[in-house]
């Protein structure tokens, strides 16, 4: 039996590993960007989208229309058969080969062509179980949810990634599909496929992928006990955008139509562990760091749009590359400025595990927002706070995407004090209520002044080993250290171009400013 296993696993990734090489032999795929709209047509919306828009004093504007018509007719004449719209970007996606990119960029209602970046990263394939996710459910308090009875009841989330296989057995997830609690599916790698399909058709290891990003974001365990995500009464609208894992070519055009679909039927909260960043076939198309900026790559100006036009809270993973000297800090779309961007937290001194992406420098913004503990990845992270926001949105239904992500910005442990490492730390439940409540929180964080070399600060003694953040600035880190308590006494090193140090005892938090 082991031998035909590992045969079958073999002939697998064999199969696995050719499809990416059949995709390069394809014409290299971009966005045609258009010039203008047709202004008296009606906006691609749905009216409970409207309606949700008109409450919270968003406007519809020329980013809820469709592409023009006459355009997309002149395109397929010229032998151009766009692949995806977008109303927000204005844009269509299409492959062109070099003669067509040729004749499409002399077209006078085109703007310009960019090309799609086809290389995404998702972060983990394993399934959650109760080594991974009982602490992180510790970690943001997720019984004082349970408690005052906040389950993600009533919110719609969109989750969009890369496959849901099996998602409609997987144990965990049994009560959402018992309650029909998943709405519609879209699959935008392979249109001709239907649900029933989709949930167990297995094509490459990564079709497991929203299987557990849903688990992580409402899944439960009742004859284990086990909480795995805090969303548990949720409705869902899921949408397949990628085939593969790092290895295949991502779809940036997928991602962007999943979101403009979603956003048409009202969804205003929506999940997205998937990341764009390197890799691609032709590396002279690949992102460069400079790039992650939010603004350059038009999934982050999608994801912008979706923030400060169409009121949605879009939560993104922060990225898995904190290891990869090359690469090291987040990907696009967390680089905009109006998303939930995720990372990942070591589960006893809640400080970065090594592989969470790291906020780039020239952001005049914190990045990622915030974290959480993950064993797998940032994939799960984000995942776990799109339930805990799902916990808020039922918990006050007027409260708009930019509340709920202050709010959860000020549930974290760390907040004020922020860095480019974990953000303002691991949102709390506790604090989150308080918010919600308009009661004060209490006071847990201080600011002292220093001098020197060394600083000395007085510990608790039940803490052996503390976090620090050893930083250059208000916010961009030098170095996180692990630093052993002696005596009940901290001690801090100075190390050169160090401006501010962060002490983090979780329950109260130091900021040490050097003089």
């Amino acid at each position: 039996m082991i031998v035909r296993l590992t045969a079958f696993f073999c002939l697998f990734i064999q199969l696995v590993q050719a499809q990416p090489n059949e995709a390069r032999s394809e014409a290299p795929k971009y966005w045609v960007l258009l010039r203008d709209k047709d202004l008296s047509s009606s906006p691609a919306l749905s009216p409970q989208s409207i309606a949700q828009r008109q409450q919270q004093h968003l406007p519809l504007d020329e980013t809820d229309l469709a592409v023009s018509g006459t355009y997309l007719s002149a395109l397929k004449q010229a032998g151009i058969q766009p692949v995806c719209q977008s109303r927000w970007l204005n844009a269509v996606s299409a492959r062109l080969t070099n003669a067509q990119y040729a004749q499409v960029m002399a077209m006078p209602f085109v703007k310009g062509i960019q090309a799609i970046d086809q290389a995404i990263v998702i972060t983990s394939i394993e399934v959650p179980s109760k080594l991974q996710m009982a602490p992180v459910m510790t970690q943001i308090q997720a019984p004082n949810f349970a408690q005052a009875g906040l389950t993600g009841r009533f919110v719609n989330i969109g989750v969009i990634d890369a496959g849901f296989f099996g998602a409609d057995s997987a144990s965990s997830l049994k009560h959402v599909f018992e309650r029909q609690g998943v709405k519609q599916v879209r699959d935008y790698v392979n249109e001709k496929k239907t649900q029933n399909n989709l949930l167990r058709t297995l094509e490459t290891m990564s079709d497991f992928h929203g299987t557990e990003v849903m688990a992580a974001i409402a899944g439960s365990d009742p004859t284990e006990n086990i909480q795995f995500g805090l969303a548990t009464d949720a409705t869902f609208y899921l949408a397949r955008t990628d085939q593969g894992n790092r290895e295949y070519r991502g779809e940036e055009d997928n991602w962007v139509a999943a979101m403009e679909w979603m956003d048409s039927l009202g969804v205003r909260l929506i999940n997205t562990s998937l990341g764009y960043a390197k890799g691609m076939s032709n590396p002279k198309e690949n992102y460069e760091p400079s790039q992650m900026d939010g603004h350059t790559s038009l999934i982050s100006r999608a994801a912008q749009i979706a923030a400060d036009k169409k009121g949605i809270l879009i939560v993104v993973s922060a990225g898995n590359e904190g290891d990869d000297r090359s690469w090291r800090i987040i990907s696009t779309p967390a680089d905009a400025q109006g998303v939930l961007a995720i990372g990942a937290t070591n589960s006893r001194l809640w400080n970065r595990i090594g592989y969470s992406s790291i906020g780039p420098e020239n952001l005049p913004y914190l990045k990622p927002n915030v974290s959480c503990f993950s064993l797998y990845g940032t994939s799960l992270s984000a995942p776990v706070i799109t339930g805990f926001a799902a916990c808020i949105m039922q918990a006050n239904p007027k409260l708009t995407n930019k509340q709920v992500m202050e709010i959860i910005e000020k549930s974290s442990h760390l907040y004020p004090y922020g860095n480019n490492y974990v953000g303002y730390g691991v949102p709390q439940a506790s604090r989150a209520l308080a918010l919600l409540h308009n009661q004060e929180l209490p006071v847990t964080t201080r600011s002292v002044k220093a001098s020197g070399k060394t600083f000395h600060w007085p510990v608790d003694g039940n803490e052996a080993t503390v976090s620090v953040f050893h930083k250059k600035d208000a916010t961009h880190v030098l170095q996180q250290e692990a630093v052993k308590v002696n005596n009940g006494q901290l001690t801090l090193r100075r190390s050169s171009n160090e401006k501010q140090t962060t002490i983090d005892l979780k329950k109260e938090v130091v900021e040490v400013i050097w003089e």
